[in-house]
Parts: structure tokens; sequence; C-alpha cells
């Protein structure tokens, strides 16, 4: 059987990856709009209602105004924006959030990608507040250093076309703390309050680490670094695209500096644990644009219309 996908924004940073890893797809045929319609909203709906599957690479308000145009009840959206993270008619397109979620994606029309920062965050807090360990009160706290690629067009432009010695050395943002993938982190991590985050873009393209530093003596239990590294060893251990390395991580460090471009151009994560006994420090590593972006968006299509969770992906 053959299915019909459409990308709604093509032309961006998701979608070019998107369109990419659909290529290597078999059993599809893709949609394109013509350049010059791609602001027609006729001829994005009719191309829309015409789907089986429809990746929404938009802006926020862009992506809820596309939703809206869907009027055929076949067609299935998979949305890569904010818009919907946390809405309750939409399933948070996380496969390894709970055993329950690929079912959920599987059936469901409608799936919210995750945000790249809230992935790694959810990724690494979530069995810890689902076994009781981290109470939900927790006062977390989460830095993560991502590559200039997630931020755009406009961002990749000026790091590759400005001679800004400013934009050599890494730069914080989002210092208002009210970043747009807080609601998700706190949401589907289970956490009453929202976390202390702070993104950090550094001059390299893509790769993303997501730290989590924690302070075993405010858990609910007090276990150790190395046991927070068995507990998500075991909660992961069946997952093929999350790997929890060893706690004694030095072979995979380099001369002892943490390699975080070391997924690039996968669908892949890797958890680390690093601490001792009164303090951990838990680090997510990442493609921004492979498991933040568009690998994930494609691992949930595989999923919704039953094929190899990793075609596409390896």
């Amino acid at each position: 059987m053959s299915y019909t996908i459409f990308v709604d924004g093509q032309e961006g940073t998701t979608g070019l990856q998107i369109h990419e890893r659909l290529s290597r797809i078999s059993g599809i045929e893709v949609l394109k709009i013509d350049a010059n319609k791609r602001k027609d909203s006729k001829a994005r709906q009719a191309l829309i209602n015409e789907a089986d599957i429809v990746f929404l690479c938009l802006p926020d308000a862009a992506s809820r105004e596309s939703v809206a145009m869907a009027s055929n009840p076949q067609t299935r959206i998979i949305d890569a924006s904010t818009a919907f993270r946390t809405d309750p008619e939409w399933v948070y397109g996380l496969p390894e959030l709970r055993k329950e979620q690929r079912s959920r994606i599987q059936s469901s029309a409608r799936v919210s990608v995750p945000g790249c920062h809230a992935t790694g965050f959810v990724l690494a807090l979530q069995p810890l507040v689902a076994e009781g360990i981290l109470p939900s009160d927790y006062p977390a706290t989460c830095y993560s250093l991502t590559g200039y690629s997630g931020g755009g067009k406009k961002l990749i432009a000026d790091y590759q076309n400005s001679g800004n010695e400013q934009l050599f050395a890494p730069r914080n943002y989002g210092l208002g703390l009210n970043h747009k993938h807080l609601p998700e982190m706190q949401f589907h991590v289970g956490l009453q309050h929202a976390p202390l985050f702070t993104p950090i873009v550094g001059n390299y393209y893509q790769g993303d680490a997501v730290a989590v530093p924690l302070l075993p003596r405010l858990f609910n239990k007090h276990i150790s670094a190395q046991e927070i590294q068995e507990l998500l060893a075991s909660y992961y251990k069946n997952e093929c695209f999350i790997k929890v390395m060893p706690y004694d991580s030095e072979a995979h460090l380099d001369n002892g500096f943490f390699n975080l471009q070391q997924c690039n151009h996968t669908n892949n994560l890797d958890l680390f644990v690093f601490g001792h006994q009164d303090q951990a420090l838990l680090i997510a590593r990442f493609d921004n644009l492979g498991k933040g972006a568009s690998g994930a968006a494609i691992q949930n299509m595989n999923i919704m219309l039953g094929f190899d969770e990793g075609a596409g992906l390896e």
C-alpha cells in the first residue's frame, strides 16, 4: 500500500530534512507545492486534504491555520511547532516516554513533535518522577548547548555570513526565563513547577547536549548517581534509539571533554550520568535536527503507518 505525504513548510530547515529522510523510504508518494504557491491558502488546503500524512514545519500561528484547513477525516497531522505540545487532544510524539505512548501515537490523527531541548530534558527526568524517586515539586534546573541550526534560516545566515567576533563564543539566550519549551518540559515530566532553563547557542551547525544537575538529598529516596544510571538503563533497555551510557564513561569522553556532536546525522540519543553519592549530572546528547526535529517526526510517521520504526533513519 502506498501513502501520500505533504510537508507544509517544505523550504525550512526541518522541512528540508524531512524530505531528505522521506527519500529513503519506499511505499510513499511525496506531494509538493509549487514554490510560488507556498503562501496560497487554497493550494495548501487542497494538498493537506489530499494527503494521508501532513507534516507541519511552520511557526505556531501558521500551524494552527493549517490544522483548521484539514477537513478530510483521513488526513493525519504531525506538527513540528510548539502549538500543540501540551494540548490534550494531541498526542505528544515521544515514543519512548512511557509504555503506552507508541500505541497512542499509532492510533492518533494528531501528533505533536517534541521540542529539541524538551526531548533531552523529558527523557532524562521523566523516569525518575515515574518511579517516585524525584518529587513532583523538585526545583529542577537545566542548561542546554546547541548548534545554531536550531534557530532557523536567519540565525544560520548570521553565523555563516557574518564575521562578528561575538558569534565565535557560546551565547546564552532566553534570559527572560520563559523559553517556549518550558510548558512541555514541565507537563510531560510531571513537575509542579517549570524548570529554570538556560539555553546556549554555540558556533557550530548541529548537535545538542541537555544537562540536568540533580541533588539526591532532595529526592523522595536518596539514590547515588550510579543508581540513577542503573534506573535509566533499565527503563530504556529495549529502546532502539535511546542508549544509556555506562556510569564509568571515561572511555566515551575525549581526554575528559564531552563530545556533544557524536549523535549528529542520526536519530539516536545518548544519556550520560556523572557524579557521586551527593550530586549527579544527567546529559542527553542528540542531533537537534535529528531526534530533536526531523528524525523524531519521521519516527512518529513510521509508527502511525505501521512501518519499521527505523525507516529513513538509519
